[in-house]
Parts: structure tokens; sequence; C-alpha cells
């Protein structure tokens, strides 16, 4: 038999999970309260700087930019950045879909400047990974519309993106504007 102390990060995740469900289905004052719920349990039972927290900030922080809660939001995107790059280093995945999340903030709050190169390095990751593993990320194309579009909403022209968006593949350096 499990003791309560080693079943609380299994709670966590249902809370999770009820919580995603919740927030899918518009109930979102419900999914605030779990997601709290398993944000504590995890902290309390990993640690502050654990990846499973930074799932919780990521979560909490999704939900909180659904609800235009954009300034609530900011600070735990950046603090699942911060621990996901502490836990796997500044190439990992996990912190690419980190970047992406903290430049869509940065984007709806206006702050193209700051967005475009969290973007640029959510795709140069995802282009890495594709190097070292043979196949393309599943976020692969994604990470491209999403740099695009940024690049675009700065007002970029086609031509321009383009050349961007290739340069941010194949890795050479940004271009200072």
């Amino acid at each position: 038999m499990f003791s309560v102390r080693y079943s609380y990060p299994n709670v966590a995740i249902r809370l999770n999970n009820l919580a995603e469900l919740l927030r899918a289905t518009n109930r979102l004052a419900e999914a605030e309260s779990l997601y709290r719920r398993a944000l504590a349990i995890d902290e309390k039972s990993f640690g502050p700087d654990h990846p499973n927290v930074a799932i919780r900030l990521n979560n909490l922080a999704l939900l909180f930019s659904a609800t235009n809660r954009l300034t609530e939001a900011e600070p735990l995107y950046r603090g699942a950045l911060a621990i996901d790059e502490k836990s796997f280093g500044p190439d990992h995945p996990n912190v690419a879909i980190r970047l992406n999340n903290l430049a869509a903030l940065l984007s709806a709050t206006n702050r193209l400047a700051e967005a475009e190169p969290l973007s640029r390095k959510y795709l140069r990751i995802f282009t890495e990974f594709g190097h070292r593993t043979g196949h393309d990320h599943p976020h692969f194309h994604a990470a491209i519309n999403n740099y695009a579009g940024l690049l675009s909403t700065m007002g970029l022209s086609e031509d321009a993106i383009a050349v961007r968006v290739r340069s941010a593949i194949e890795g050479e350096p940004e271009e200072s504007a």
C-alpha cells in the first residue's frame, strides 16, 4: 500500500487532467481551482524547481491567457520556462514549447520585438531536433507558421519573412534590424 505522501503526485496528475477537461469545456473557474491545487501538490511533493511544477505553471498560465488575464499569466510562463531550461537545458523541446507560449503572450500584448527572438529560438530548437533525430518534431510546422505569423504582424513583407524563416531554419545568425 502506498502512503498518502507518495500518492500526492498522482492526485496532482488527476486534478490537472480534470482541469484540462474543464478548460476544454469552458468551465474555466472550476478549472482554475483544480490547476492551483495540482500546482500546490507538486510544489510540496517535488519542490518549486521540478519539471512537473513547470507543467502546472504552464497550464495555469494557459488558462489565464484564455481568460485574458495576461499580467497573471506572464510570470507563470516565465517561471515554467526557467524551470525547464534548468532541468533540460536551453535546447530541449519542452523549452521550445514554453518559449512559444511566452512569445504568444508577448505578441498578444503588442511586445513584438520581445516575442521575435523567442519565436525564432522555438523554431531553431525544433529544427535542431530534426537534425538530431532524422525526423521532424510534431511541432516543427507550427513553429514555422507561428514565426512567420509573428513576422507578418511585425509588418515584414512576404519576401522578408521567407528570408528570416529560412535563416532561422538554417541556423544563420539573426540580422540586426
